[in-house]
């Protein structure tokens, strides 16, 4: 009995489960049979050059993407089975700015907050929560599009936060932007994490992995490590992340 009791707590900290998980377009493998847990209030860095697969799994953990083999469970929900239920327990923020330029920053949270199935009520608190922790009540009737990068994507975080999702995807979210932004930027991950959710983040700056609980490293499809960031240092006996992940690209 305690053991059973045991495995029951472990499956529920995992809200990722992640086996055998690939996907191929035609003779490419673009994701090759990757296994993984994430738990609860975690931040997992998903780690790897352009073009390692992050994207694609991605895609397939969100549930706009069917896999070709494997499975994966998502919030309690199968991403080939259940993928709609998925998407409403999820946050996301793409590679590209998700929101759209040509409306105002009022206007984006207003229409995300209806798509999340907000009431009009919730709409208004948060968006007035949003805007002033942002320090954007200047600028709330301006056109997201005449906003600097820095700003978009610290707004599209937020909006990808209205529903209180129990998990947040980001695919890249810092590239681009400056140095003091990024750091603006993680420090509302841990702040999110810091509430219970879970972070899901993917990068190519392998000096982001140091603030990340867990970091696995994918190389070609595939997921070449997974530790924390000091065991991983440990393993590779080098001293930055970047080190660990020159090792792992050079074979």
């Amino acid at each position: 009995m305690f053991l059973w009791n045991w495995l029951d707590k472990m499956e529920q900290e995992n809200i990722i489960q992640v086996q055998n998980l690939t996907k191929k377009f035609g003779s490419f493998t673009a994701v090759n049979s990757i296994s993984f847990n994430v738990k609860k209030g975690e931040i997992f860095g998903f780690l790897g050059a352009n073009g390692a697969g992050k994207t694609t799994a991605i895609k397939m953990l969100i549930g706009i993407l069917a896999p070709t083999e494997g499975d994966a469970i998502v919030a309690n929900f199968n991403v080939c089975r259940e993928a709609e239920e998925v998407k409403k327990h999820i946050g996301y923020m793409s590679q590209k700015f998700a929101l759209y330029d040509d409306l105002t920053v009022q206007e984006n949270i207003t229409f995300f907050g209806g798509i999340y199935g907000l009431t009009r009520k919730q709409i208004h608190s948060k968006s007035q929560q949003l805007v002033k922790e942002l320090s954007l009540q200047e600028v709330s009737n301006s056109l997201v599009g005449s906003l600097p990068l820095g700003w978009k994507q610290k707004l599209a975080f937020s909006v990808a936060m209205l529903h209180s999702p129990e998990i947040v995807f980001l695919d890249e979210p810092t590239g681009g932007v400056d140095p003091i932004t990024r750091r603006q930027f993680w420090e509302m991950l841990y702040k999110a994490a810091h509430e219970g959710t879970t972070i899901f983040v993917t990068t190519h700056y392998m000096d982001e992995a140091e603030y990340c609980d867990r970091v696995s490293i994918m190389v070609d499809g595939k997921i070449e490590a997974l530790d924390t960031p000091n065991e991983l240092k440990k393993q590779f006996v080098v001293e930055s992340m970047n080190e660990v992940f020159l090792k792992l690209a050079r074979g």
